[in-house]
């Protein structure tokens, strides 16, 4: 039976980004099928007690540039600490994301493009010619899945990934979650590999 793997993520969080080609790696290797679900953080810590990172304390904003510097070399990534564009609204790459998987294209290369373009390229995906832009340059049709984008059925399916994602418990991103189990964090891939080891021993 395959293993799913619910990846609830924002495609503005350096943590995603940094976690982003591990955990499409650990899915390829344990042949999971990898759901990549971006949600809007702003509800979910709305609605779980979070708060958005201008509004956190000041040991906690330093403590997580810290953690940015020791991954960023720890795992040889390029990333820029603070992105020009930082607050980025990141809606419509959110949208773009999933018009790509309904579309049968590879939505999960797309994150991952999107996820680079800020955290390492410093592009301005604020701005819809940007992100057609950017997508068409990875090789998919920019201008398409933009104008898809802006369908309510994908903008009701962005809310109901958001509502799911609390539901399900979750409250950060990234957010791995197989079965009931909740692995909150790119940090936590150690135990996600641990975890689809197990269910693939379970079905042999």
């Amino acid at each position: 039976m395959t293993i799913t793997i619910d990846y609830y993520a924002g495609i503005a969080s350096p943590w995603t980004y940094l976690g982003h080609e591990r955990i499409c790696a650990l899915a390829k290797k344990y042949q999971a099928e990898l759901i990549f679900k971006p949600v809007d953080f702003g509800i979910v810590f709305e609605a779980t007690g979070g708060l958005p990172l201008p509004k956190r304390s000041i040991q906690r904003q330093n403590y997580r540039m810290q953690e940015m510097i020791r991954w960023r070399d720890e795992l040889s990534l390029p990333l820029t600490l603070k992105p020009e564009f930082l607050p980025i609204p990141n809606t419509e790459a959110a949208l773009m994301v999933i018009a790509a998987r309904n579309m049968g294209d590879d939505s999960l290369k797309l994150a991952g493009v999107f996820l680079s373009a800020i955290w390492a390229n410093q592009v301005d995906i604020t701005a819809p010619v940007k992100l057609a832009e950017t997508a068409s340059a990875a090789g998919f049709d920019g201008q398409s899945l933009l104008k898809e984008s802006s369908s309510s059925e994908l903008i009701s399916q962005y809310k109901s990934y958001t509502t799911e994602a609390i539901d399900r418990g979750v409250f950060g991103a990234p957010s791995y979650v197989i079965d009931e189990d909740i692995f909150w964090g790119q940090d936590r891939l150690h135990f996600v590999e641990k975890k689809l080891k197990e269910s693939s021993n379970n079905d042999t």
